[in-house]
């Protein structure tokens, strides 16, 4: 698996991995802007094709996961594990004292993903991912304790 430091250089990549994962994906400036931003840093694991990333911000002592994404051709290889586990080191070494993330309350794999990795949840945002004409899916909003978590 060749897991490395992303950058605003793989801001395409990123964006197509997003796209295959994703109903509303966003797009190469979006990665852009969000790379070019204080604390940004992002994690990719990429072959002939980019299979997955993390992207994540550092500030005042804290840590979110912004988003996180593996193609669906490419699940099930412990991509997603190797970025988290990429992007919560990170964190740490940033000086954050917690890493926070929402994810799908659907979405199984990444919640069993998340509280393997020791993220336990803190709370629910109701509706807040849009499916489009699916409606509306609820969030998990999930925490790690970065300080006395030894994952």
């Amino acid at each position: 698996m060749n897991l490395r430091a992303g950058s605003a250089a793989d801001a395409a990549a990123m964006a197509s991995v997003h796209a295959q994962a994703f109903d509303a994906p966003w797009d190469q400036a979006a990665f852009e802007q969000l790379l070019s931003g204080p604390g940004v840093y992002a994690f990719l694991v990429a072959g002939d094709d980019p299979m997955g990333f993390v992207l994540c911000r550092a500030a005042a002592g804290e840590a979110e996961v912004l988003t996180v994404g593996v193609a669906p051709w490419a699940r099930r290889r412990g991509i997603g594990a190797a970025l988290m586990t990429a992007a919560v080191a990170a964190a740490r070494t940033a000086g954050a004292q917690a890493m926070f993330l929402e994810v799908d309350a659907d979405n199984a794999a990444a919640l069993a993903l998340y509280e393997s990795l020791g993220f336990e949840r803190a709370g629910l945002r109701k509706a807040y991912y849009d499916r489009g004409l699916a409606g509306r899916a609820d969030a998990v909003v999930m925490r790690l304790d970065l300080a006395s978590n030894a994952h």
